[in-house]
């Protein structure tokens, strides 16, 4: 299979949330003309202004492709369309029913991803009889800004497809890895969570505050992450020293199965985090939006150190089908 510019190639989008509205941002900023389907007014009347905002933010605003708006799967103009991707809530029957309508109203050619972070696409797909050409594409929150992106193979879905979606993602910026077994948690989340629950299950024991956590991870091992990764690091350090010092901590490690106390007691106090107001600080409004103003920007800075080692969207004036000849 020959990997396809995203230049003019028609792509759909299927839910305008802060998820999906960042994928359409993606897309367009790598040339792909964008269709995002939503059934809430509200939503859709934001859409085109966010996403026109975040490109010339990007100083891509002149060379993005089009986006549209629709409310329904109807509304689309699916001829041509090389790619869909789900971004609706995270209810495994809704998705599961959404691909069941894709299956009749996209071209038999086309690639359906699903952005879920929860259910994998095995079983999103069960039943389907487009699983060969169903896979993950989980993009990270906010999805135009962490350049990770990750191409999931269901059981039953086609390799060579996985591969065209990986260069597809490449070519609009992103940094695509290819996760070959649909595992829960994927490739990302589980390096993730395996931190986290070191992390909480140290803040239970008392060892340590959640600012001194956030500030050991932050400035510690988590500076260093953005100029090699764990493996990288080993060779840096030396392999034989990470191997002593995984054997003398290993065994303390938590290996819980259960999230950890500070988690649950803050769940079912409805403490929630910044949706709710207080989570494990406090966020009252104007505390909330200088908040993400700075986690934002410091994003952003973060984009501009790594920009010579992420992909260049490189401009194009064709695209070609999966599977097709360029």
């Amino acid at each position: 299979m020959d990997i396809s510019s995203p230049r003019n190639a028609r792509t759909v989008v299927v839910g305008g949330g802060t998820m999906g509205a960042d994928v359409a941002v993606v897309l367009a900023r790598g040339g792909a003309r964008v269709t995002v389907v939503d059934p809430h007014t509200a939503r859709r009347d934001l859409l085109l202004p966010h996403i026109a905002a975040e490109l010339d933010a990007a100083g891509l605003a002149t060379s993005a492709g089009p986006v549209e708006v629709c409310a329904s799967l109807q509304d689309v103009a699916w001829d041509g369309v090389v790619l869909v991707v789900e971004c609706i809530t995270e209810q495994l029957a809704a998705k599961q029913q959404l691909f069941a309508e894709l299956v009749a109203l996209a071209p038999a050619s086309a690639v359906l991803a699903s952005n879920s972070s929860g259910f994998p696409i095995s079983a999103i797909a069960q039943g389907l009889p487009s699983a060969q050409r169903m896979l993950g594409l989980h993009f990270f929150m906010p999805a135009h800004l962490v350049p990770l992106v990750e191409v999931v193979l269901g059981e039953r879905s086609d390799p060579t497809l996985g591969q065209w979606l990986h260069g597809f993602m490449r070519r609009c910026g992103s940094v695509p890895v290819l996760v070959k077994k649909d595992k829960p948690g994927f490739l990302a989340n589980r390096m993730q969570h395996a931190l986290s629950r070191e992390a909480f299950a140290l803040i239970d024991e008392g060892i340590a505050s959640p600012e001194d956590v956030d500030a050991a991870v932050r400035f510690g091992f988590g500076f260093r992450f953005l100029a090699a990764g764990p493996v990288l690091q080993r060779d840096h350090a030396g392999i034989e020293v990470h191997c002593a010092a995984a054997a003398t901590m290993y065994p303390t490690l938590s290996n819980t199965d259960v999230p950890a106390q500070a988690l649950r007691d803050r769940v079912a106090s409805g403490e929630l985090g910044m949706k709710t107001g207080k989570g494990f600080f406090d966020w009252p409004e104007d505390r909330k939006r200088a908040e993400r103003t700075r986690y934002d920007t410091l994003l952003r800075q973060g984009l501009a150190l790594l920009a010579s080692e992420l992909p260049t969207i490189e401009p194009a004036s064709t695209h070609t089908t999966p599977g097709a000849t360029p």
